[in-house]
């Protein structure tokens, strides 16, 4: 009856684990939809996807290695396979040159170089029971990486983060010392503003004196041209006709 119950135990958390995982593989759903509309990688990086599909693929070569008890193992990382390969298809297809040749640099690395070494080191080091548990605890610890992979889009932040604590430290320092000085500056601003308004009026009124000065000597122009006008019209010679001579 124990036997019975172990085994029920073992396959209800196998069930709840696949959910689990399959939650987890489609959690970037929506991150994706917004690079689809938008037609853009966004900033968003690769790192999560690559990691992802490397504990897949590592977890599939472990469940071939066990043999039994591995259908539920291989299901759910068959599926998380292929959600992983489309993820980072679209991302490629999106992202700007620097970001596929990252990505791309990324594959080659975990799903090739780091996965090839893997199998290839467990194979001839390694056999039976000895080699299922190793490539386990290996499993176990990319696995880990897959949850942990996401925070790495914290690091651009630490440096920002870093200078806001310390813009919080200044003000509560300098805090009070500002508000004393501040009736004085305050003072001292009116005192300019108001000098600069009397300038500022002062010149305005030149200006207007001399536009009113030039607009009289302009109007006794044209006097003078009509006045001299008149003088040459009462001046000309009359012409005597042919007719009387």
């Amino acid at each position: 009856m124990a036997l019975l119950t172990a085994l029920h135990m073992a396959s209800v958390f196998g069930i709840l684990g696949n959910i689990v995982s399959f939650m987890v593989f489609l959690a970037p759903v929506p991150t994706f939809y917004k690079i689809c509309k938008k037609k853009s990688t966004q900033g968003f990086q690769a790192i999560p996807y690559s990691v992802a599909l490397f504990s897949a693929v590592l977890l599939l070569y472990y469940a071939f290695l066990k043999k039994s008890n591995g259908l539920m193992i291989i299901t759910i990382n068959s599926i998380g396979c292929a959600i992983e390969a489309t993820y980072l298809t679209l991302f490629i297809i999106y992202a700007t040159k620097e970001s596929k040749i990252y990505t791309t640099k990324l594959l080659l690395l975990f799903n090739v170089g780091a996965c090839g070494l893997i199998m290839l080191g467990t194979s001839l080091f390694s056999k039976g029971d000895t080699r299922i548990s190793v490539v386990g605890w290996i499993c176990a610890v990319f696995s880990v990486c897959t949850f942990v992979a996401p925070l790495s889009i914290m690091t651009p932040n630490i440096l920002g983060f870093t200078f806001g604590v310390a813009q919080m430290v200044l003000y509560l320092i300098y805090n009070k010392k500002t508000v004393q000085a501040l009736p004085e500056t305050k003072v001292l601003d009116l005192t300019i503003a108001m000098e600069m308004k009397v300038e500022f009026k002062e010149k305005q009124n030149g200006e207007d004196k001399a536009i009113l000065d030039l607009s009289a000597i302009i109007l006794e122009i044209e006097e003078l041209k009509e006045k001299q006008n008149g003088e040459d019209k009462g001046n000309k010679p009359i012409k005597t006709s042919e007719s009387n001579v």
